[in-house]
Order: C-alpha cells, then structure tokens, then sequence
C-alpha cells in the first residue's frame, strides 16, 4: 500500500473532541485500492402512504390532478402533479401497470409491509413477511462501507403487522426499526460513539469547527478536484446541521402521544417541509460519505395519524391522511394533486442534488450510479393494484430514461379503479392485466450487481427497463 492509501480510507474520519466525520470519497486515495477504484452503486427507496390520485375522465380534474401521465412512451405530457419533475424529464422513468400479485386483493391500510417484499402476508390473520429489495442489495454490498443500510421513516421504528412504520426486513422477514430523528441519524453517521459525544456536538457551535484544522493540513493532500469535492461536502454538512437546529422543535415534539388536530393548530408548516428536506439531505450525505449505499425512506405508515400526516401542511394542507377520503369534496382532488405534487417536489430535489454532483472517479455524477425510487403499494383510494411508481437516475447501472412505461394490457388509460372513494372500489373487481413489480425488482438487483434471477416468488427480470 502506498502513502497516500495507508494515510486514508473511506473508512478513515476527521476527528475533533469526539466527534467523527465521514468523509467523502476521494480520487487522490483510491488508487491501487481495487474497492476503492470502483463508483458505488446505490439504491434508494422512497415510499409515500395512501396513494395518489386518479380522477375520472369525466371529472373536470381528470386534465389537471391525475396522477399518472397522458401520451407515448417519450411524447408523454406530465399533469400538474408531476410537473415539479420536468426539469429531470430526461433522468426520470414513470411505471404503470405493476402490482404485486399477492396483495392485488388487500385493503390499502395493510400492504406497505408488502411493497419492498412482495410477501403473501395477506390482509389478515397469521403474518410472515419475507426479505425486502434494499436489505437483499445491503447483504451484497454492506461490506463496503460503514452502515449496511440507512433505514429512515417519518413515523420511526417498526409499527405493528399490516401497519408497519419499516420499509425494511431483514432476511427472516423481520422488520428493521427506522429512524425518524435527523438528529439520531446526524448522531450515527457523524458523531463517535460514547455517552458525552452527542453533548459535545450540541454544545459547539458547528462540529465543523472542531475539525478545520485537521481539513487545512488535508487539502496540501489532495488533488484540486478533491478539494472542491470536500469543500462542496462540508458545506453540505454545515447547512444540515443549520437545517436540524431549525427543525429542533418540530422534530422533538413527541407527536404520537398528543392531540394531532392541537398539532396542527401549533406546528409551522416551514418546519414541516425543513424536515421533509433534511431527511433527504441525511441520505445525500450518507451516499456522498459513502457511509452507506442502500437507503429507504418510508414518509408514512398506511391507515394512521403521526408524525407524516403533518407533512401536508408543507402546503397549507390539513392531515395528509385525510386528503384521500375528502376527493369528492370540492377542491378534493386539487388538494390530494397538490399534496401529491410536493412529494414529487421533494424527490425530485435530492434527485437534482444528487446530479450536480460529480463522482471523484470521475464517472458521471452521483445520480447516474444511483437508482432512486418513489413510490406507493396503492394507486387509488385503498386499491392494491397499478402502483405509482417513480425512477430517476441509475445511467451507469444500465437504466434508459426519459420514458413512460406502461405494462400490462386493460388500463393503458389508468381509469381502471379511478374515480373510488369508498371501500366499494377495492373489493371490486378489475378486469385488467398487469405485471408482477417482483420483476422489475429482479432487473434492478441485477444492474446493481447482484446475482439473482429471482425475488419475492417471481422469476425473470422486466422487459423493457
């Protein structure tokens, strides 16, 4: 090993009176390092309850707040949902037409167990979920890096069967309690362990103060693109711990154990949409750190109140739960649209963060080695079927963007189940085909790296990704 190796590794940290930063990766140490030398690969999950809305064509919103776009596989037009994501038109794909078979006849409350599994947990009685897609990808490449996974939630730890508040499950089908602190998640992938070390951070002022001096004698190291890169990384890192400070009150208010409707009433929406976007800064610089390479972000548990129904009120919205049932109100499917339009906003930003950055390797930048997903395991009102689901990024993985995939064949208008407000709708039933997402989750573990032609009981990839 040489001397720039044996001085530094991507496990290798600044250190100041105990706190411990990550750093990024940089070029001036991979040489001759063979794990080092390769761009990571990533994955991201991001799941949103109560999914989306789905007008009738007949309804004067069906032009505007649909959910799903109108047109061609390249000519489509997004409506005013989507739209925030046209800037990323030529990074983003859009999926219709995917379901999970075994949970097409589930009640929307209890299938966001099911999304990353494709379980046959059912919708009541004895319960056993499987292994999810981002834990099968942290088993291959948790060995690279500090954290195997970064398992996140508005909601934090597991929840319960059918109500799970965990994207994640661990290979007996366990599910992995998320974390919904920014703080706690700051804590884990910045601060060293040991009991005074979370004092010591939040009595400086910066934790990046603590640290210069050891970043000065690093820079006469480094080559000048790995100096912006650290440069542009610590200033990532400041602005979050500007955005937690912000964000201290909202986040620490133990919002499961009060009134919801009193938290409305005293709860800034600025600080709704602060930690919405400071979660998504946390998996930005626990990819750019590589302190991880596998993230899932669940903004919700299905058929609850908590900490994500406040999350609409980003837009001068009452409890995001609510918005699903209240379609038929007037103004019912603007404000679902709206609602809808800003977590597509949010997504759409980290996806644009991750493509101005550029990788130190020098391949591309960080969205073309990472695949970003968005998505729900319910399309209209309490439907199990034809998820909404999002892409962005993943070039360097082999992924073509740009498009709107439709699969399956009896809905290529998206009006099978449209226009439901009751429970009438799910239990209804459709005529349509569709394809199992079990597949597209096959061709994603595969462009990751991942030896499989299999997962969650359904075998062969997804033509056409």
């Amino acid at each position: 090993m040489d001397n720039k190796s044996s001085l530094l590794s991507r496990r290798t940290f600044l250190r100041g009176t105990g706190i411990a930063l990550a750093l990024p990766w940089l070029e001036t140490f991979a040489v001759g390092n063979p794990r080092q030398d390769e761009t990571p690969k990533r994955f991201v999950s991001v799941y949103h309850p109560d999914g989306v809305g789905l007008p009738l064509k007949s309804d004067p919103a069906w032009k505007d707040w649909s959910w799903f776009p109108r047109g061609g596989e390249q000519d489509f037009e997004l409506t005013k949902v989507l739209d925030v994501l046209e800037p990323l038109r030529s990074d983003i794909t859009i999926y219709s037409g995917l379901s999970h078979p075994d949970a097409r006849n589930v009640h929307g409350h209890s299938n966001a167990d099911q999304y990353l599994t494709a379980a046959p947990i059912g919708g009541e009685g004895p319960y056993q979920n499987t292994i999810s897609l981002d834990q099968v990808y942290a088993e291959y490449a948790g060995d690279f890096t500090r954290h195997s996974s970064l398992v996140m939630s508005t909601n934090g730890g597991i929840g319960g069967p059918r109500g799970a508040q965990t994207q994640s499950f661990n290979r007996e089908g366990r599910p992995i309690p998320a974390m919904n602190k920014p703080k706690e998640i700051f804590d884990l992938l910045f601060v060293t362990s040991g009991k005074d070390a979370a004092g010591k951070l939040a009595r400086s002022k910066s934790a990046l103060d603590l640290l210069i001096e050891n970043t000065r004698s690093l820079n006469r190291q480094l080559s000048s693109r790995d100096q912006e890169t650290l440069k542009q990384y610590l200033d990532a890192v400041r602005d979050t711990e500007l955005k937690l400070v912000k964000a201290q009150r909202w986040v620490d208010n133990p919002i499961p154990q009060v009134d919801t409707s009193n938290l409305h009433l005293e709860a800034d929406p600025k600080e709704a949409r602060l930690y919405f976007q400071t979660m998504y800064e946390l998996i930005y610089l626990a990819f750019l750190s590589d302190s991880t390479r596998v993230a899932t972000f669940q903004l919700g548990r299905e058929n609850g109140e908590g900490p994500h129904d406040l999350l609409s009120l980003a837009v001068g919205l009452n409890g995001a739960h609510g918005l699903t049932h209240e379609v038929k109100n007037p103004g019912g499917w603007e404000n679902l649209g709206t609602y809808n339009r800003y977590q597509a906003e949010e997504f759409g930003r980290f996806a644009q963060r991750l493509k101005e950055t550029p990788e130190p390797t020098g391949a591309g930048n960080m969205l073309d080695n990472t695949l970003a997903m968005h998505g729900s395991a319910s399309s209209s009102f309490h439907l199990s079927r034809n998820y909404p689901i999002i892409s962005a990024g993943g070039k360097n993985l082999g992924f073509t963007n740009g498009r709107y995939l439709k699969f399956g064949k009896g809905n290529e208008d998206n009006q099978a189940g449209a226009g439901i407000d009751t429970d009438a709708g799910w239990q209804g039933k459709l005529e349509v085909e569709e394809l199992p997402l079990a597949k597209l989750f096959v061709t994603i573990l595969q462009r990751l790296g991942v030896e499989t032609d299999s997962f969650g009981g359904q075998t062969g990839s997804l033509s056409r990704v």
